[in-house]
């Protein structure tokens, strides 16, 4: 059923900062958190930190069911539709994502985009008909990269835990022209390190196309945020930097305001 929301909140202003995405992972039902995409971390309830988002009134958000690629289980269509009546900002989803019908049920329960990774790799066709079928706008390519032995960037598919032979920039160029309309990059070498953006990386996918680019992997801070988007990203997403704080990775959702960005990017 498709899902009407009405904030409860006072609409944000425009602002001409870029957006700022938080980044939740899901993990039956619960919400984790990764380092290099291992060893996940409990860190909450997904409705609940939806609610938290809302009132801190983030930009848009970003679930990902890792449980779902892992075990190749289709999507948690019963939470999709309690997230989506519990979100009051754009949101996007993805794991367990393969067929139309798949994307069909989601957008149906009111999720503007929908997260496509481990299936375009087997499938890259599906991009191609989802695109046609449900326009680009509602199609996002998630693409994995991590460096091979030889320091190399190279497509992880997560569905097998191991490097591809495909090279990040061909392939996100062919997913382009399949008719992905936007593309998260996940740094699985950076994920959950805090240590920053691999911003070379970001340039050189970014510079090539012509759709957005979200960067995720690495963020430690603002700063950080404002150098990937200074290397060309379109958007930045981030998962322990609005969820864990400190040394200690201690619980605790969180997200920039105003002032804050304003010090930042202007």
């Amino acid at each position: 059923m498709q899902n009407s929301r009405k904030p409860l909140l006072a609409p944000k202003q425009e602002r001409a900062t870029p957006r700022i995405i938080p980044c939740l992972l899901i993990e039956n039902q619960r919400l984790v958190k990764t380092i290099k995409f291992r060893d996940s971390k409990y860190v909450g309830d997904p409705l609940n930190a939806v609610r938290i988002f809302n009132e801190k009134q983030a930009d848009e958000l970003v679930f990902l069911d890792i449980g779902a690629r892992r075990t190749g289980c289709e999507p948690d269509f019963g939470l999709i539709e309690k997230i989506a009546q519990q979100c009051f900002m754009p949101f996007a989803y993805g794991g367990g994502v393969r067929t139309l019908d798949n994307i069909r049920c989601i957008l149906s329960s009111g999720v503007e985009k929908v997260v496509i990774n481990s299936a375009a790799l087997k499938h890259p066709e599906l991009i191609r008909e989802a695109a046609e079928e449900f326009g680009s706008q509602s199609i996002v390519l998630s693409i994995d990269v991590k460096r091979n032995l030889l320091g190399s960037w190279r497509v992880f598919d997560g569905s097998q835990n191991k490097n591809t032979s495909l090279d990040p920039l061909s392939y996100v160029k062919s997913m382009v022209a399949l008719g992905a309309g936007e593309i998260l990059l996940n740094d699985i070498d950076r994920d959950g390190t805090r240590m920053g953006y691999d911003v070379i990386l970001i340039s050189t996918l970014s510079s090539a196309i012509d759709i957005p680019l979200v960067a995720c992997g690495g963020a430690g801070s603002l700063a950080d945020i404002k150098a990937v988007i200074d290397a060309g990203a379109s958007a930045a997403a981030a998962g322990s930097l609005f969820v864990l704080y400190g040394k200690h990775r201690a619980v605790l959702i969180t997200y920039p305001q105003g002032e804050e960005l304003r010090r930042i990017f202007f």
